[in-house]
């Protein structure tokens, strides 16, 4: 898939979601195969920009091009600003954030409610279109609900306003996460464009994956909580799309090594109390499908620093690769 000057090969791609694509997170899943990989969602208010959080989401040294910032707000002047100052800052590739359905996030006319003012949505991707010399994607909801299912006519706004790539999630606002993804809307929106469309909603396979690609028509797919816990799935699905084969699932040892490398560059990012507090998330999604995923939780959470972390997650690889069980 071609965006701008920039090919995404694979056409896999690790969605944006707030508090998990962050720069440890992106770069994991770049070496496991994603062909792009976009920020976690940064505000459009320049009031905030210089908040350590801000600047960590804003750091992108050492990241593989092409890098893509997604940028969330309201009003068209300051998402425009945002958009020349994450530019100046290292970013690529600029996303609008139209697909969040996080309450505080409508609450402010941010996200996907921006999906029930189209007018609006047009003033918003021309002013970005029109203010960085760059590539502009728009993430974006089937509708607000299921009686004002509009992304074909979001489409077309954002391709008349020069959008360069369209990512659907294949829900309405009001459907958060819940319910089966609605792959026939995005084939639809697939049908009306010719810009590049996204497909994105429950790829949790490689088999999945293809399935999608197939009823949609999509030029690339968008993984987001599907790699939650298994960032490997990037090099699973493009090698199963390439070959049609199905890699052998990583080997404990495996997975320790990625895990374990994954929580250094945590620690490091973020320093070793936060570090040790993020990386629970992260060791909890790694569980979640894996024999003794309740002891393991328990065991990682009773960590309060990074060595004692690193080190209670060895153990448990160590017990699980020799069969041993562990004790909760």
């Amino acid at each position: 898939m071609q965006i701008g000057p920039y090919r995404i090969d694979p056409p896999v791609v690790l969605a944006p979601m707030a508090g998990v694509t962050d720069k440890p997170f992106r770069l994991l899943c770049k070496r496991l195969g994603a062909g792009l990989a976009v920020s976690e969602m940064t505000t459009a208010d320049p009031r905030l920009w210089h908040t350590r959080k801000s600047l960590r989401r804003m750091d992108h040294a050492g990241e593989p091009e092409p890098v893509s910032v997604q940028i969330a707000g309201y009003d068209p002047a300051m998402l425009a600003e945002a958009a020349r100052f994450n530019i100046d800052h290292g970013a690529q590739l600029i996303d609008i954030n139209m697909g969040c359905p996080a309450k505080k996030v409508c609450n402010v006319w941010s996200g996907s409610a921006l999906l029930q003012d189209e007018p609006l949505v047009a003033r918003i991707c021309k002013a970005v279109v029109d203010a960085v010399d760059a590539p502009v994607t728009l993430k974006i909801r089937t509708g607000w609900d299921r009686d004002n299912r509009n992304a074909l006519a979001i489409a077309r706004i954002a391709e008349d306003a020069g959008i360069a790539a369209l990512s659907v999630h294949g829900r309405t606002r009001a459907d958060k996460y819940e319910g089966e993804a609605e792959y026939d809307t995005i084939a639809a929106v697939k049908a009306a464009v010719r810009i590049p469309v996204l497909a994105n909603g429950d790829i949790t396979t490689p088999q999945r994956a293809k399935h999608v690609l197939d009823v949609t028509g999509a030029d690339a797919l968008m993984i987001g909580r599907g790699a939650q816990g298994r960032p490997w799935i990037f090099r699973e699905v493009a090698h199963y799309l390439a070959t049609g084969e199905l890699l052998p699932e990583p080997a404990p040892a495996e997975v320790a090594a990625i895990l374990l490398g994954h929580l250094e560059h945590l620690y490091a990012f973020y320093g070793e109390v936060a570090g040790v507090r993020i990386a629970r998330k992260h060791l909890g999604w790694y569980a979640k499908d894996r024999q003794e995923n309740a002891a393991f939780r328990q065991v990682v959470n009773r960590a309060e620093s990074a060595s004692e972390q690193s080190r209670l997650t060895r153990d448990y690889f160590d017990a699980l690769a020799s069969g041993e069980r562990l004790a909760a």
